[in-house]
């Protein structure tokens, strides 16, 4: 890394810790998650604060009531969330991994928001086909959709999304930059190819309509896309 990149690393570093110390400040039950989480030997890929809360606050202002989260970890995106619903909404999210659902749950219950929440545990799209036979059923779209798990599958994720959600329902895809290689249609990396495949959906599906952000903080250089589905 050269001198000038780790400079604009400590100046990223310290706007994030600026603007999460003054608007997104966590609480106890959000540090203890990332606390339980670390302990736990959870990957490092969690969401910063000012992400959290900007999650939060997509979903506030959507009026979400039910909400749909791929990619679980070890909760702490998941309680951004669910504080954004009401006394009768639901959030279900989707973890592979169920020594990362179980550091989950005891985030989630020591959040008091378990009865909010559900984790279902397995490949992300067996657990989305069930719920698509669930809605099939019984239908009752998502209002909110957030994708922040393994990214080969990301197009498959989004389409999952187009079905389980409702016309005025918001996506939100994160990770999208990939350092910058997601302009490299040459570029062979699994996730790169499922951000790009991801990408080209949102952009040319007539129910959707999409932006992308990049981003830069304590993450590093990253971004999202933001997709609101059509009347």
């Amino acid at each position: 890394m050269s001198q000038q990149h780790q400079q604009h690393r400590q100046e990223w570093n310290a706007v994030d810790d600026y603007f999460t110390d003054l608007l997104a400040q966590p609480d106890d039950a959000l540090t203890a998650a990332l606390r339980d989480s670390e302990a736990a030997d959870l990957p490092h890929i969690n969401v910063t604060p000012n992400q959290g809360k900007l999650l939060q606050l997509l979903a506030l202002t959507q009026g979400a009531r039910r909400i749909l989260e791929i990619g679980t970890l070890g909760g702490y995106s998941t309680i951004w969330l669910a504080r954004a619903l009401p006394a009768d909404g639901r959030l279900i999210t989707l973890e592979y991994k169920p020594e990362h659902a179980e550091v989950a749950r005891g985030n989630l219950a020591r959040a008091g928001l378990d009865k909010l929440t559900e984790i279902r545990v397995g490949p992300a799209l067996e657990l989305l086909a069930a719920l698509g036979a669930e809605h099939a059923e019984n239908p009752a779209p998502f209002d909110f959709v957030f994708i922040d798990a393994d990214k080969a599958n990301n197009p498959h994720y989004v389409e999952w999304a187009l079905k389980l959600t409702r016309p005025g329902s918001l996506i939100v895809l994160d990770n999208v930059v990939r350092g910058g290689a997601v302009t490299d249609p040459d570029d062979t990396d699994p996730g790169v190819r499922g951000t790009r495949a991801a990408l080209d959906l949102m952009a040319r599906h007539p129910k959707l309509s999409a932006t992308a952000v990049q981003t830069v903080g304590t993450k590093g250089y990253d971004g999202f896309a933001l997709a609101r589905v059509r009347d």
